[in-house]
């Protein structure tokens, strides 16, 4: 830990978290708790006040990456709330947390220090489920895409050696028939096979 120049600090005056510029300060024998002198730059009282900086703990982390698992160990504060659904980038990988491990159960979030394991998945890149309408029967097929690239109904896509064009997509939601839907919120795509007419 080192002395800041400022620090957001709750004022007894303000009765709010307001910025402070530290006057002055010492750092513990132990580097973990600074106590200063600080003035609030709202209303310019000054006043004294302790910070701990807060401990870390390593968790291991299950990470789903196109198929393939492998676990790795990630940081966070002590008391920091993870959540299902936050995006993290461990490691050169964007990942999405998928499910967390308090004790026995599984649970929507939980302070880091409580929890056991984490669930991810990679999130640069997702996979897009795709259902092609040809005639008399339907293929499956996927594509990766960025998690934000967006698919709009009437698009022409190409799947493998035919073009094929969107017709609606499915999401958690309910089915779009109209505009486009990011590849993160896609379940998936409905197309069919895109006539070819030569003028």
């Amino acid at each position: 830990m080192a002395i800041p120049n400022s620090l957001y600090l709750d004022c007894p005056s303000c009765g709010e978290k307001t910025l402070h510029e530290v006057l002055k300060g010492r750092i513990s024998k132990g580097g973990d708790v600074l106590e200063t002198t600080v003035r609030c730059q709202e209303c310019q009282q000054v006043h004294g006040a302790v910070v701990r900086e807060p401990k870390s703990v390593k968790l291991p982390i299950i990470l789903s990456d196109m198929g393939k698992t492998s676990k790795l160990d990630f940081e966070f504060g002590e008391d920091e709330l993870v959540a299902v659904g936050d995006e993290l980038f461990v490691g050169d990988t964007n990942v999405v947390v998928t499910a967390i491990e308090k004790g026995e159960r599984r649970v929507s979030q939980a302070p880091a220090k409580e929890i056991k394991t984490i669930w991810a998945k990679r999130f640069d890149k997702v996979r897009v489920k795709i259902s092609v309408n040809k005639t008399s029967r339907t293929l499956a097929a996927e594509l990766t895409a960025l998690p934000d690239e967006e698919f709009f109904v009437g698009d022409i896509l190409n799947i493998g050696r035919d073009d094929v064009v969107i017709h609606y997509i499915k999401t958690r939601e309910g089915m779009v028939r109209h505009g486009g839907v990011p590849a993160r919120e896609i379940v998936r795509i409905y197309a069919k096979s895109a006539r070819t007419t030569y003028s």
